[in-house]
């Protein structure tokens, strides 16, 4: 009896499955690329896709439109499982329309969003899109905007992770800008608003897509792109990866994941950092020295590189770090990075991730183009970002902490809860040799040798104020600890700081200036 509608719904199926037909599917394998239904098998847990909508399909009726099929619309939507824990996926077709969004094709997107946040769950979209689809006129213009409002108004309530896996142009670009993190693939993703020609036409300057909107450019000059990755595979174990450090909403902690037993006393920290503050040194062997396994995941690796944000675990739980880099621009602060450094505390402080801050800092970097690009108000975002931050809140002083840089990075002064400080720690309102040719230059000048006479009140004003001991006799110290200790210390104080509980005036939100 019901062989025939059994018969009629397989083969709907399997028309939504082919989505554009055998021929659009080897072109996209062609291009280096899969198809949408095969990343979503990559992506999540076997077996565990369930999909939605697959019957959705357009209603326009100009240019033709009538008479063209769109199976899927476009883009296959649904939830599945990474690591057992919940998701939501829309992954676009570039084999109907190129993956151009319209109203139901947006539909199926906002449908699965919704559920998303009623269901406390990440959202993660796999972009591969021509852009709005032209046929529809103003339509899908409102079918971007329901996006985006909705990318908006779910930040900071559920993860939402965007990866660009072929073109994303035009409007197609906001929404993943709004997200938290973007990952592109090098040589296939693009992402830019007007594209070569255009720009060619309206500016006259020639440019390639890849150099315009290439998975380089945006991960290392623009910083639109928090991870690249070679392939489509890479890309999608990334995700999976960042995924298991964070929690599945905002009311909710991260998973906590155990490794083996390890020695927490860290020996070879003391063969890491020079003690003299000129020499450089690579932050990252810090943080791999105090992270269960040495496994940190760096985001934004390739922008701003003076500052190393990413996610790491002590003892199985989730802390989001941030660390002056030393070996580029000597650890200062410049815009960019204190765009990403801004960023980062904001996204750790709304899914309740802790925050460790490894500090050696000479102060915000200096220069003409510093001031005019507007470094106060850029720098200021560190502040804001770190101020209204409610989650348990670390700093350790590695070496430098100077000027305004050291109020800024997560000082007692706005709001750390511990403060620990290595005992080579400078921590003043400049270097020792700056300050000394300011406070001391009528002395200096007039000595029978000034060389002399500089190198005595530097080392004056080393052991006045340029060490932890004076900072920590105020109390903006909480203790002096042997760099071996290091990770000892940040275990016991993300115990004691588990059940933090910090509030703000009453507001509808913060101005924090952008």
């Amino acid at each position: 009896m019901f062989e025939k509608v059994l018969q009629e719904l397989d083969e709907r199926k399997r028309k939504v499955e082919l989505g554009g037909g055998e021929k659009r599917i080897q072109a996209q394998h062609d291009r280096g690329k899969l198809t949408a239904r095969e990343r979503i098998e990559i992506l999540v847990d076997d077996g565990s896709f369930v999909e939605l909508n697959p019957f959705i399909e357009h209603r326009s009726t100009l240019f033709g439109m009538d008479k063209l099929e769109s199976p899927g619309e476009g883009v296959v939507t649904g939830y599945g499982k990474i690591h057992g824990r919940g998701v939501y996926i829309f992954s676009q077709d570039f084999t109907v329309f190129g993956g151009a969004l319209g109203e139901m094709h947006s539909k199926k997107i906002t449908n699965i969003m919704d559920l998303a946040a009623k269901n406390g769950c990440p959202v993660i979209g796999l972009n591969d899109s021509g852009g709005a689809r032209i046929q529809e006129g103003v339509v899908s213009l409102d079918a971007y905007g329901q996006i985006f409002y909705r990318n908006s108004i779910y930040s900071g309530v559920i993860p939402q992770i965007s990866v660009i896996m072929g073109p994303s142009a035009g409007g197609a670009v906001y929404s993943p800008a709004i997200t938290d993190f973007v990952l592109m693939v090098e040589k296939t993703s693009k992402m830019f608003i007007t594209g070569p020609k255009v720009i060619e036409t309206v500016t006259g300057e020639k440019i390639s897509a890849e150099d315009l909107g290439g998975a380089k450019v945006h991960s290392t000059v623009s910083g639109n792109a928090h991870f690249t990755a070679e392939t489509e595979y890479e890309a999608l174990e990334q995700v999976r990866k960042l995924i298991s450090f964070l929690p599945q909403n905002n009311l909710e902690d991260p998973p906590r994941v155990y490794a083996k037993e390890e020695d927490d006393w860290r020996e070879d920290l003391l063969n890491v950092v020079p003690i003299e503050g000129t020499k450089v040194y690579d932050i990252r062997n810090v943080i791999h020295h105090i992270v269960d396994n040495e496994d940190f995941m760096e985001v934004h690796a390739n922008f701003a590189r003076n500052i190393v944000v990413g996610f790491g675990r002590i003892g199985g739980a989730s802390v989001g770090i941030v660390a002056n880099q030393p070996k580029v621009m000597a650890g200062g602060l410049d815009i960019d990075s204190a765009d990403k450094l801004a960023r980062f505390v904001r996204f750790c402080d709304s899914f309740n991730i802790p925050l460790i801050t490894f500090e050696d800092v000479t102060g915000f970097f200096p220069g003409i183009k510093q001031e005019h690009g507007g470094i106060i108000r850029h720098g200021a975002k560190i502040l804001y970002a770190y101020s209204e931050a409610t989650v348990p809140r670390i700093t350790v002083i590695v070496r430098k902490a100077y000027g305004g840089a050291y109020v800024a990075l997560n000082s007692k002064s706005i709001g750390a809860d511990l403060v620990y400080a290595w005992p080579n720690a400078e921590i003043a309102v400049m270097g020792p040799e700056g300050a000394a040719n300011i406070i001391f230059a009528k002395e200096i000048d007039e000595s029978e040798d000034p060389v002399a006479t500089r190198a005595k009140k530097i080392a004056e004003y080393r052991e006045k104020f340029a060490n932890p001991y004076v900072a920590s006799s105020m109390g903006m110290v909480d203790d002096v600890i042997d760099p071996r200790e290091t990770r000892i210390k940040l275990k016991q104080a993300l115990d004691m700081l588990k059940n933090k509980r910090d509030t703000r005036p009453p507001k509808k939100h913060g101005n924090i200036p952008l």
